[in-house]
């Protein structure tokens, strides 16, 4: 089968630090390269592959400042169009755009909804919801006006993260610092426990850091790490006694979630949005409703088997299980048994 993998130019494929999307459509093209189909990851033209590459934009505009965002992703989509007829099936990683382009090509595209942005979008999946094919990445994350092809699980590369069995005594956020991952709230929930609690992450909006992160941060127990790459990334989670998920929003997925399972490490979360999907309350963590409740589970993160943890996230959570659910996705919509 011959797929095109269209991913975000933002950051880089796989992304150095930050870049949820991005890494979502390496996982799906390398998995789908170790399945032996073959596969064009059409991304940043530094992007790191084992399937083709092409691609017209250097860096992500996220990256280079000096990258105007709407030419970059003009010119990177079109370049995929424009060579539809190559390919069996185009993976569309890139949010509602490409769907403009749906009605002028005969390749077929699956969409990956990554989350809405706005409801105000959702206006455009709507218009295109008869003719295209779209993959929600959580139950929850399902809009009653779109019609959906399946549920796909975002699937993590294993062998990036460690089992680690004997923790250390801190508590960790690891994600973009703004509102809607609830960075403040994790601080007051170490707070509260009188643990240390470390912050890893991008500043994605640096009023709410300067107002609600930096006053409580010290070099004793609320200490702000930066963003992490992969290796600091599994040994921040690995040795975490737990992480903090208090999120204000409905999230879709929350890679950070399942990426602490597989290091074996517990989570506790708000239960919004997807965490009911990824959490096994009381077997890999704690779903939660408020500050006081998340200082109330602590105490019994202990009880919780942190190589079933592992085990959990490879079975729901793998590249290997991701990429073997987009296949069935492709089969069904080609008509290949």
């Amino acid at each position: 089968m011959k797929i095109a993998v269209l991913s975000p130019i933002a950051w880089r494929t796989p992304p150095r630090h930050y870049g949820p999307w991005e890494q979502v459509a390496s996982n799906i093209a390398e998995g789908l390269v170790e399945k032996g189909h073959d596969v064009t990851l059409f991304a940043t033209k530094d992007s790191v592959t084992q399937a083709k590459l092409d691609g017209v934009i250097q860096t992500g505009y996220e990256e280079d400042k000096e990258i105007d965002p709407k030419i970059a992703e003009c010119l990177h989509i079109a370049h995929v169009m424009e060579q539809a007829d190559k390919f069996d099936i185009i993976h569309n990683n890139f949010d509602f755009l490409p769907l403009t382009y749906s009605g002028l090509i005969k390749t077929p595209m699956v969409t990956t909804i990554h989350g809405f942005s706005s409801a105000k979008i959702i206006q455009v999946f709507k218009k295109y919801n008869n003719s295209s094919h779209y993959v929600s990445i959580s139950n929850s994350d399902r809009s009653p006006e779109l019609n959906y092809a399946a549920t796909v699980y975002n699937g993590i590369d294993k062998n990036l993260f460690s089992l680690n069995e004997v923790p250390g005594s801190y508590l960790l956020f690891f994600g973009r610092i703004h509102h809607d991952k609830g960075t403040w709230e994790a601080i007051q929930i170490a707070k509260k426990a009188k643990m240390k609690l470390i912050i890893s992450g991008i500043v994605q909006d640096q009023t709410y850091f300067n107002e609600k992160v930096a006053p409580f941060l010290n070099d004793d127990d609320i200490i702000y790490a930066g963003s992490s790459g992969p290796d600091k990334r599994d040994k921040l989670l690995g040795e975490a006694f737990a992480l903090l998920h208090p999120i204000n929003f409905k999230e879709p997925f929350g890679l950070s979630v399942a990426e602490s399972m597989f290091c074996g490490t517990p989570v506790i979360a708000f239960n919004k949005g997807s965490m009911s999907e990824l959490i096994l309350h009381e077997k890999t963590g704690f779903l939660v409703h408020s500050i006081d409740e998340a200082v109330e589970t602590i105490s019994a993160i202990k009880q919780i088997n942190r190589s079933y943890c592992r085990v959990w996230a490879e079975k729901n959570f793998s590249k290997e299980k991701m990429v073997e659910d987009y296949i069935s996705v492709y089969n069904n919509i080609l008509g290949y048994k």
